[in-house]
């Protein structure tokens, strides 16, 4: 296992996480979802958190990811909705006059302390093949 370090804390805090646009709509089409993952690989760098695995379907992401627990996940979870939501908004005008908002307010969050590392990889990688 590998652990990761600020000044203060080693750490492993991995976390699966998985969002839905409002409505549970279809709207994170090829060229949507290409930008989303290029503004969630930007915060990622920005907040110090690591991508380890991202996957965009029309109508939801899946993200695991590891967090420095002082940062905090919800932090990071509410920096990248809002910012990809603005951003988004901006440069693809069909999801501003389809949604009334971007995401749900809400949001699925996992540990994967537990499970091996691999096996959570390859759940996000097949999601595409579903």
């Amino acid at each position: 296992m590998q652990y990761r370090s600020n000044r203060n804390v080693l750490y492993s805090c991995k976390y699966h996480v998985v969002w839905c646009p409002k409505y549970r709509k279809n709207v994170l089409d090829s060229a949507v979802a290409k930008r989303l993952k290029e503004l969630i690989n930007q915060a990622a760098i920005c907040k110090f958190v690591e991508v380890i695995e991202l996957e965009v379907m029309p109508d939801h992401v899946h993200m695991l990811i590891e967090v420095d627990p002082q940062y905090g996940i919800h932090r990071f979870v509410k920096f990248v909705k809002g910012m990809s939501s603005r951003f988004l908004r901006m440069e693809f005008s069909k999801l501003k006059s389809c949604l009334p908002t971007l995401w749900t307010n809400s949001y699925f969050i996992s540990t994967v302390g537990g499970a091996p590392l691999a096996v959570i990889k390859q759940y996000i990688e097949n999601q595409k093949h579903v």
